[in-house]
């Protein structure tokens, strides 16, 4: 009797053995790019014609209280197809990459379970790479080191901190905006507490996690159109009340000093309400930031093989790549 357990058990693993792993992975489709190239209508057009639900992959439209700024589906479009992963956080609260990527697994899990395609939409590339490929382990943050960097930070800019980044990690620096105070922190206090840089360890991690079976498409849109859209959308955030939405903010109790309100726009319009910058100078280097920061979301996904760059209009060959890749066993 024990010999035909034993025999009916090898059956079990040798014929589980030779199915194809990536076929029993949930599916997941990546929609990305960089800010202004149309991600949300893609999105959404795409999500109506497969029964899906977006995920958001955006680092600021987790926030409550920052719509017009960060260029959050609107309410209609929310109605059209059901978001996740919007308006999860105050201002004030904590959230990273980690946080993000166990929230959005849950997420993935549960809909796939009801038979829902998930959508992950966005174009904060870490987020997204946190979600399909896992994170390094680090060392818990030191609460003493990390109350020197801020203060030091305080006093004398976040630029200088980053030039200090680039001089131990220029690997690192190159990927985080001077005015990212939150990186900037994390990277140095890594640096200080280990003696290596954080992009070593990121290259011995490899980000070898694969849980999902996945499709990742790319809007590709021409440079010279893209910036015309970003100063465009930045000028329609602005009559959109953008500046009563930040001094809300700031009536709130929110401090400018916070990541969140650090972030481009808000950033520029508490310069402006704090006397900092003229409203000229504030417009222009809104606009300039936002280019600059689509420039390295590019950079980013660009670097990435596995994704599928289409035409930002051509929803139809999108729909044709995710038909084909949900049709396959």
């Amino acid at each position: 009797m024990l010999d035909i357990i034993l025999r009916m058990h090898m059956a079990i693993i040798m014929w589980t053995g030779s199915m194809d792993p990536a076929s029993l992975k949930p599916k997941v489709i990546v929609i990305c790019g960089p800010t202004g190239s149309g991600k949300t209508a893609a999105a959404i057009e795409l999500a109506v014609r497969f029964n899906a639900e977006i995920i958001n992959a955006d680092s600021m439209q987790i926030y409550r209280y920052m719509d017009i700024g960060t260029a959050k589906p609107t309410g209609l479009e929310q109605q059209q197809v059901r978001h996740h992963l919007v308006d999860v956080a105050a201002p004030d609260e904590p959230f990273n990459a980690a946080r993000y990527a166990g929230m959005a697994r849950d997420l993935i899990g549960r809909l796939q379970a009801e038979g829902i395609v998930p959508f992950v939409v966005g174009g904060t590339g870490l987020y997204i790479k946190a979600l399909l490929k896992g994170l390094f382990p680090v060392r818990p943050a030191d609460p003493a080191l990390r109350s020197r960097l801020k203060k030091e930070a305080a006093v004398q800019g976040a630029p200088s901190l980053h030039r200090r980044l680039e001089g131990c990690d220029p690997e690192t620096a190159r990927r985080i905006h001077p005015h990212d105070t939150y990186r900037i922190l994390r990277a140095l206090e890594i640096f200080e507490l280990t003696g290596r840089p954080i992009s070593q360890f990121q290259s011995d991690h490899g980000f070898s996690q694969k849980p999902y079976a996945v499709l990742k498409i790319g809007l590709d849109i021409d440079r010279t159109e893209l910036y015309a859209r970003i100063n465009g959308r930045v000028d329609h955030m602005l009559s959109a009340g953008l500046l009563q939405e930040v001094q809300n903010l700031l009536a709130r109790g929110y401090a400018p000093s916070l990541k969140s309100i650090q972030s481009i726009g808000y950033r520029h319009l508490v310069d402006f309400i704090q006397g900092r910058l003229s409203w000229p100078e504030a417009l222009r280097t809104f606009q300039r930031d936002t280019r600059r920061y689509a420039k390295r979301q590019l950079t980013w996904f660009k670097a990435d093989p596995e994704i599928h760059w289409v035409a930002a209009e051509n929803t139809e060959r999108m729909g044709h790549l995710i038909n084909t890749f949900l049709a396959a066993e």
